[in-house]
């Protein structure tokens, strides 16, 4: 078995898993990197017997992706979609591209953020980084709303340099609120996606120095114990009006 089969069973292998814990979307994602994956062996294998074997593969895995991205179509149209990550204490592996990037895509052009906790200097780079995705995923984004907690001069000059940012780079205006009664924790697409956390954006560890892996790259960042809850709702889309 080459290389790019024995990683794309792997890829595949956790497909499978995903789907029996019925965490669709991830699993999706999944069969069709392990797919991609096989038709780079298909395109490099010279024997042809062991081609007819790899096409076999892809047919199959086709086939069950297929059936997966049914399956979450027909729950969303009903309103019954709910997936539910759990990232457990001191895990890894859990950045915001890994947890819920796939949802962030052309369809959405405006973007709600309650989180009582963007006031800290790392809870604030923590809103960066989920501006970033933002603006790197969702190719026709036009606005965000953030509301959180009051805190400081320097939170507020923290989020205002974002603000400016976002305007001046990529036409994307930030309106930001400030609430002292705000509990939920929860990001919400006009897409019809919506995002809960029990920690908020705030549930990775901080680094052991400034130079230790992890320190940029958050998937190599330890996590704090957290659930995220992943749920489709179709009203969202008449809710941003």
């Amino acid at each position: 078995m080459t290389q790019d089969r024995e990683i794309a069973a792997n890829i595949l292998k956790r497909a499978w898993q995903l789907e029996t814990e019925k965490r669709l979307t991830q699993s999706l994602t999944c069969y069709q990197e392990g797919i991609e994956i096989l038709m780079n062996a298909l395109r490099n294998t010279p024997n042809n017997n062991e081609k007819n074997i790899i096409r076999s593969r892809i047919e199959e895995f086709m086939g069950r992706a297929e059936s997966v991205k049914k399956r979450v179509e027909v729950e969303k149209k009903l309103g019954l979609y709910h997936e539910q990550v759990i990232i457990e204490e001191n895990s890894i592996g859990h950045s915001y591209e890994k947890v819920f990037g796939r949802f962030f895509d052309q369809e959405v052009t405006k973007i709600e953020i309650d989180d009582p906790y963007i006031r800290l200097f790392h809870q604030c780079q923590n809103f960066l980084r989920l501006c970033e995705l933002a603006v790197k995923n969702c190719i026709n984004l036009k606005e965000i709303f953030l509301t959180t907690g009051e805190d400081s001069a320097e939170q507020k000059k923290w989020l205002e340099m974002i603000q400016d940012d976002l305007l001046k780079r990529f036409k994307i205006k930030l309106t930001i609120l400030f609430s002292s009664i705000l509990h939920d924790r929860e990001i919400r697409l006009n897409n019809g996606w919506y995002i809960k956390s029990g920690r908020g954006l705030d549930y990775f560890k901080g680094p052991e120095n400034k130079f230790s892996i992890g320190t940029n790259d958050m998937d190599f960042r330890k996590c704090h114990e957290t659930t995220v809850d992943i749920i489709h709702n179709k009203d969202i889309r008449k809710a941003f009006g």
